[in-house]
């Protein structure tokens, strides 16, 4: 191991242990949850991402799609009830080219397609019944291309047809319809299934067209049209109507003030009107016109049989005369307009309503209640004629529910406060706990970096180093110096004074300079150890 990872690896150990057992515990914990992020981060760094492969398979088919998969050990995720098949992206494409290459997924034979397989044997029945699937398949098919449809199915009752026309049915169509989660199928689209199933089938009327959505609401029944029901008709009309008088009595009397009832009686029976009207046509020619003109001249002779008597018995005796006779007959054929309306009354028409107003009398401070109540039924529609009735009271509103009502929405804030202090308040604690944690894993690191573990060394002597690793070679002193001789006197010339000796402290210090040198000169890493040690202890934590 090279010597500064092992130094490294001491510094460490000699660290861990100066630990207290708190302090152990808590970098256990730390390390554990560096670790289990580690892993997570890992985990979710390497999986793979997942996506449809196919959706809204039938079982069949979605059994066929996993084998495939299985025999190339392609990893899968099955959704929605088995009909969606997930595999990792990078596969998408080339497992649906697999798919598509083995016939999967196997579409059944819907449409005009059945028609294909139609022998010159089929009976009349059979070549009925297949044309009738047929349809239903196209209809079917072409509903489930709508915005907001997932699936769709039709069912039509086509009446066989009769040479008794008094007696000949009208056809009938069921459409379910599943929208797609979290949508629904709006009034207009609901609309265009019935005029669009109405429209593929002769003789087929919209308001003989049924559709029902995946939750059993019936989105358009048979005779009432997409209204649906009579009471959903009537459901409907209350709150529009409620909603427009209470708009009008808000903005007058101000919110809380005015409470509106609107009950009314829808018509349930739907019927078939034909009138016929008819008028002359003024300053047209008439189509045909005949004049007859008779006239009668005659004379009287004096020998008339005179007048006849009581018993058919002529007078005698009569006097004569003469006759004339004039006839004129003008017969015109003129031109007629004529008028023929054919009207489909549909049910769901409003026979009568209640309107029923209560106002809070400390509201009504200079108004006027007529004005009011005009306004009231302009905005509800009100007709006397048609049996419509209006009825407005002004009264005290009870403040009870009012306060009970203030009364729990103060209890809920001052509840919603006191949850609100009480988690900043563990929020606080939790993040003081984890700063003063911070705090003292640094103080400890610091310290740990700063402070060799280490003995003073004694330079006298011998070298010793105390320490975990090996001793150093001892260092011991040179020989001992020999006096050089004294010098001869010359003749004229005094004697030359001895020069004095080093002192002991110079001695000390040389004999530790030359130690510390050949220290750092056999083992420089060890030396310098010693001095970075020497120089943390002189400095302050």
């Amino acid at each position: 191991m090279p010597p500064f990872l092992s130094s490294a690896a001491q510094r460490l150990g000699a660290t861990v242990k100066a630990f207290t057992v708190g302090q152990r515990t808590v970098a256990v914990i730390g390390l554990a949850i560096l670790a289990l992020g580690a892993v997570a981060l890992t985990t979710w760094a390497t999986k793979p991402s997942y996506s449809p492969l196919f959706t809204g398979l039938a079982s069949a088919d979605a059994s066929a799609v996993v084998q495939q998969l299985g025999k190339d050990n392609v990893p899968y995720q099955l959704a929605d009830g088995g009909s969606t098949v997930l595999v990792p992206q990078e596969n998408v494409y080339d497992e649906r080219l697999k798919a598509a290459a083995a016939g999967l997924p196997a579409a059944p034979a819907s449409g005009y397609s059945l028609l294909d397989k139609m022998g010159v044997t089929s009976s009349d029945f059979q070549q009925n019944v297949t044309y009738k699937r047929a349809i239903e398949g196209e209809l079917a098919t072409t509903i489930a291309h709508l915005e907001g449809v997932q699936t769709a199915s039709v069912q039509l009752a086509i009446p066989e047809k009769t040479v008794f026309t008094s007696q000949q049915g009208e056809p009938t169509a069921s459409v379910f319809v599943q929208a797609l989660p979290g949508q629904t199928l709006s009034a207009d689209k609901v609309e265009a299934v019935v005029h669009l199933t109405a429209a593929a089938v002769p003789d087929l009327k919209p308001a003989n067209v049924s559709v029902v959505d995946a939750q059993g609401t019936v989105l358009s029944s048979v005779g009432l049209g997409t209204g649906g029901s009579g009471a959903k008709q009537a459901t409907e009309y209350q709150l529009r109507t409620q909603a427009s008088v209470q708009a009008v009595l808000d903005k007058v009397l101000g919110p809380g003030n005015a409470t509106v009832a609107v009950t009314p009686e829808i018509d349930k029976n739907s019927a078939q009107q034909t009138s016929e009207t008819f008028a002359g046509a003024t300053g047209v020619l008439p189509l045909s016109q005949s004049t007859t003109t008779e006239k009668y001249r005659g004379t009287g002779s004096g020998n008339g049989s005179g007048v006849l008597g009581p018993d058919n018995i002529a007078v005698p005796g009569g006097a004569g005369g003469n006759g004339t006779y004039d006839s004129t007959k003008d017969t015109r054929d003129n031109a007629v307009n004529k008028v023929t309306e054919e009207r489909t009354i549909p049910s769901g028409a409003l026979k009568r309503q209640s309107v029923s107003v209560a106002v809070n009398a400390s509201a009504t401070r200079n108004l006027n209640i007529q004005e009011l109540t005009d306004l009231v039924s302009a905005a509800a529609g009100i007709d006397t004629k048609r049996g419509d009735v209006l009825s407005m009271q002004v009264m005290p509103f009870s403040t009870a529910a009012a306060d009970q009502a203030k009364a729990a929405l103060a209890a809920q804030q001052a509840a919603d406060e006191a949850r609100s202090g009480q988690q900043l308040l563990t929020t606080l604690v939790w993040a003081g706990v984890v700063l003063l944690i911070a705090i003292a894993l640094v103080v400890l690191w610091l310290r740990a970096r700063r402070r060799a573990v280490r003995e003073p060394v004694e330079l006298i002597g011998d070298l010793v180093v105390v320490d975990d690793q090996a001793p150093l070679p001892s260092v011991t002193a040179g020989p001992d110096t020999v006096r050089l001789p004294a010098a001869p006197v010359s003749p004229g010339i005094g004697a030359v004074p001895e020069l004095p000796g080093p002192s002991e402290d110079a001695a000390d210090a040389e004999l530790r300079r030359a130690q510390v040198s050949r220290l750092g000169a056999t083992e420089p890493l060890k030396t310098a150890e010693l001095l970075r040690g020497l120089m943390d202890e002189r400095q302050s934590v």
